[in-house]
């Protein structure tokens, strides 16, 4: 009984055991075939799918700020035509014929003058009020009663000159001139979408309408001119030029522009058929309502007609602030989504022929590996066991798989070897990972420092990329402006010259972003500069800070020196120290900014400083006031400020420093060397 039982019991344990590898190698099996194909069968195709979806976000996203942009431009040029119309009708009404007609009181001088004008100028009717309402003198007027009631009119009376959009009714138009009534008029046509309605056509007119004060010895009166817009096609097909000149838009869209009187199409470039116009039809209900009812501006994708277009529609006021109309460009939306689809297809289909290609060889790979991790396993569960002679018998090759296995062969050999000598060494090695592992620390804070300023670096170059597109836009605009101004752009050469200085300042700005990010690509020269003189240009950019935080600034600038500097990151440290400077002072107080010449190891150079009254800090924080990211602003700034600044001063071989005490305030010192101008 006794040896039977003993010969029994490795059989009986055996028979136990023998599942244990077995389930454990299926483990790895399992998991070796979700580390091969999860990636690609799982996390690939859900992180295509997010891609795509955000990538058509994007793509959307883009086309709207398209569409916007190319409202704007529509927009200033329906602004510049109602500005160059009060322009011609203030140098008609300055012309010396029609003072000298005025002067004599000469009616039928002034009604053949006015004749001659309103065809020069392209007008449709064009008129000589005088300032108790009646028409003196008009080349084609049928009635004059009630003129002054516009807006318009009745502010020229005033003295004021100006141009707005009026709708004239079938009336008015009739009253002005009898040619106008059936120039105005359009059928209207059923239109999809649209509110319903039971009018059938459109008899109002949308006018340019334009008036000039007059007075010339002791007579007062208003020269009023207007232009209807209604089948207007020059004016709307000048505006679809501009905003989508040649091969602007992808293969196979079209660009549109319309104006809208009321929800009805009176100026168009939208076809019914080949060659004839949408005039007549009207826009879509939730168009109307946003934009006609609710007075907002539409950037989406809308039924324009017979087909959807990527759709931009803002509001059309007259002179008496109401909304009587509306401006629209728009693009085809089809050959965008064709494109946004085509483009998602080839991607999937690529990936579709990634999988089918890698999975097999995934496969196979994990398949080589199965073996001998099965016998390694087995090994283990012996040693586990107590069987320190267990090994795996595989054998060694250029395989790392096999490699692996005979290392742990050789391990298990002299593992009783090494055991106290590990634990010898466990002692010193605990302090050796202690030491190393502060040192990984103050590492992983730098980086997360590092990370930080590339993430700034790379959102400041889209940024500044973004910026560069509206800039390009205003200089087109201003080339545009003076083309169509010609000889008359004297009258307004001081603000395009303004407008020229400050689209370069914004162009100057972006370089500095770009400089931030990519120092070596944007390297500039430096000048010789006073850091007085550039104190004095730099406290107007910063005094309406002063005058809103109840802040004294006194200004010691006795230095005479010169430092090799860029002009402009110098006043981007004066500017950075005294905002700091004011924001350390919310209840008020004084603000010191002296410079003076100042000589420091047999080198003559300049030492500013910029002292407040403020709060102060502690020694804690101002040891730390020059790192990256560091701020006492609660949520306010990025704490770059000082950082950059330091940056900047230490670039041309200065210094800068701080001396803060609590409750009396702060000092910041900046040094820099004179320049050599011999």
């Amino acid at each position: 009984m006794t040896d039977t039982s003993a010969k029994g019991s490795p059989s009986a344990s055996k028979s136990t055991w023998a599942w244990l590898p077995r389930r454990r190698s299926a483990s790895v099996r399992m998991r070796l075939l979700a580390i091969a194909l999860l990636p690609t069968l799982v996390i690939m195709p859900l992180f295509f799918i997010i891609t795509a979806v955000n990538w058509s976000s994007r793509f959307d996203n883009l086309l709207i700020a398209k569409v916007n942009g190319e409202l704007t431009i529509a927009d200033q040029y329906l602004s510049q035509l109602l500005e160059n119309s009060d322009l011609r009708m203030q140098a008609l009404a300055a012309s010396a014929d029609f003072v000298d007609h005025v002067r004599s009181d000469d009616q039928d001088g002034i009604a053949r003058l006015l004749q001659v004008q309103r065809v020069q100028l392209g007008l449709d009717f064009l008129y000589y009020l005088a300032a108790d309402g009646s028409v003196t003198a008009s080349p084609r007027l049928v009635d004059d009663r009630n003129l002054a009631r516009w807006p318009v009119v009745s502010q020229a009376l005033a003295g004021f000159g100006s141009a707005q959009i009026d709708v004239f009714s079938g009336e008015d138009l009739a009253k002005v001139s009898s040619d106008l009534t059936e120039l105005a008029r359009i059928k209207l046509v059923p239109t999809q979408a649209a509110v319903p309605t039971e009018r059938v056509e459109e008899t109002r007119g949308m006018m340019v309408h334009a008036a000039t004060p007059v007075s010339e010895d002791g007579r007062h009166g208003a020269l009023v001119g207007g232009v209807l817009l209604n089948r207007n096609l020059p004016f709307i097909d000048t505006i679809n030029d501009l905003v989508y000149p040649t091969a602007s838009l992808t293969e196979g869209s079209q660009g549109t522009a319309t104006l809208f009187l009321d929800d009805v199409r009176i100026s168009t470039n939208v076809r019914l058929f080949q060659d004839e116009r949408a005039l007549g039809t009207r826009v879509s209900a939730v168009v109307r309502e946003a934009v006609l009812d609710r007075g907002e501006v539409w950037l989406d994708r809308a039924f324009v007609v017979n087909d959807w277009y990527i759709s931009a529609y803002e509001p059309v006021t007259d002179s008496f602030g109401n909304r009587v109309g509306m401006l629209y460009v728009g693009f085809l939306d089809q050959p965008f989504r064709d494109a946004k689809f085509s483009t998602i297809l080839t991607f999937a289909v690529a990936f579709a022929v990634i999988v089918l290609i890698s999975v097999p060889i995934f496969l196979r790979w994990a398949r080589q590996i199965f073996a001998p991790l099965e016998r390694m396993l087995r090994t283990i569960t012996r040693v586990e066991g107590g069987d320190l002679g267990a090994r795996t018998g595989v054998e060694n090759s250029d395989e790392e798989i096999a490699r692996v296995a005979a290392q742990m062969d050789a391990l298990l050999e002299q593992i009783q070897e090494r055991d106290r000598e590990l634990n010898r060494r466990v002692a010193a090695r605990t302090q050796d990972l202690a030491e190393a592992n502060r040192r990984l620390e103050a590492t992983t804070r730098q980086l997360v420092v590092s990370e930080k300023l590339a993430a700034v670096g790379e959102i400041a170059a889209g940024i500044a990329h973004e910026i560069n597109n509206p800039i390009q836009v205003i200089q087109g605009n201003l080339d545009v402006i003076r083309v169509q101004l010609g000889d008359r752009i004297e009258d307004i050469r001081t603000e395009l010259k303004l407008i020229d200085e400050q689209t370069h300042s914004i162009f100057l700005i972006v370089n500095k972003l770009l400089q931030f990010t990519r120092p070596d690509e944007y390297a500039q020269g430096s000048e010789l500069h006073q850091p007085s003189a550039v104190m004095v240009d730099t406290v107007p950019l910063v005094q309406h800070l002063l005058n809103s935080g109840d802040i004294a600034l006194q200004l010691e600038l006795e230095s005479e020196g010169a430092v090799a500097i860029n002009r402009t990151e110098l006043q981007q440290v004066l500017i950075n120290l005294i905002v700091n400077a004011i924001h350390a002072m919310p209840e008020g107080g004084s603000l010191r900014v002296s410079t003076d010449d100042d000589t420091r190891d047999d080198q003559a150079g300049v030492l500013i400083e910029v002292a407040d009254t403020g709060v102060g800090m502690t020694d804690a924080h101002l040891s730390r006031i020059f790192d990256p990211f560091f701020t006492t602003k609660q949520g306010e700034g990025t704490g770059l400020g000082l950082s950059i600044s330091r940056k900047l001063v230490e670039l041309y071989d200065g210094t800068i420093e701080a001396d803060s005490t609590i409750g009396e305030g702060t000092v910041f010192r900046l040094w820099f060397p004179c320049a050599d101008q011999g």
